[in-house]
């Protein structure tokens, strides 16, 4: 199953996230999750295992086109001069020269003016053609109205943490108001069991029973 972006480009509905992935697994994850079938991999300048996951893609032997690689930039490097570098820095690792969804990693609301230039030279990559789809990452509605207010492309993706513990409804609707397709992270509630709040997803009954 695809989804088709409000850019024309489609997006595999299910990924493959390496989040918390140490390097030295992260290939051999990577090229797995691709022999099984998945066609989307995920990861972002930030996980420090761009380099493990381009070599990973490479060693399943499938092409290059039928895999999506989506990964985001980091806080450090927002700015516009500064993010076309790390677009540089994550195109290099990868191994890759066009890079198919790349998201601002998180909004800094109190250098907002660095995160609306990072955003910028995501278009500017989008123009060039060195990135095929832009988005952004946790994102709450009110970032995204302040982002909006000076963008000239609206958004492709808002990824953000949500499953069945915590569902963002106002994200969502916000999302859906701008054609802004809502990626989830760690949608089966993965995070849910290293939060130590007592509570997962992968102990509750209700889902258990579902999964069964």
């Amino acid at each position: 199953m695809r989804f088709t972006l409000n850019s024309g480009v489609e997006m595999p509905a299910l990924g493959f996230g390496v989040f918390q992935t140490p390097p030295e697994v992260t290939e051999s994850s990577v090229a797995e999750a691709l022999k099984v079938g998945y066609r989307l991999i995920d990861t972002a300048a930030s996980y420090f295992n761009e380099r493990e996951v381009g070599n990973g893609i490479r060693s399943a032997g499938v092409d290059r086109s039928e895999v999506f690689i989506e990964t985001k930039v980091w806080i450090s490097d927002y700015g516009y001069d500064e993010t076309l570098h790390a677009f540089d820095k994550s195109a290099g690792k990868l191994g890759i020269d066009q890079i198919d969804l790349l998201l601002l990693h998180q909004p800094v609301p109190t250098q907002f003016d660095k995160t609306v230039g990072a955003y910028q030279a995501l278009e500017q990559l989008l123009a060039d053609g060195r990135v095929r789809a832009i988005g952004v990452s946790n994102f709450m509605p009110e970032d995204l109205g302040a982002l909006l207010d000076q963008a000239s492309v609206v958004p492709a993706v808002n990824q953000v943490e949500l499953h069945p513990y915590f569902t963002q409804p106002d994200v969502q609707r916000t999302n859906a108001e701008h054609q802004i397709l809502t990626q989830a992270w760690s949608p089966m509630g993965g995070i849910t069991s290293y939060r130590g709040n007592g509570h997962s997803t992968f102990d509750d009954p209700v889902i258990a029973q579902i999964a069964d």
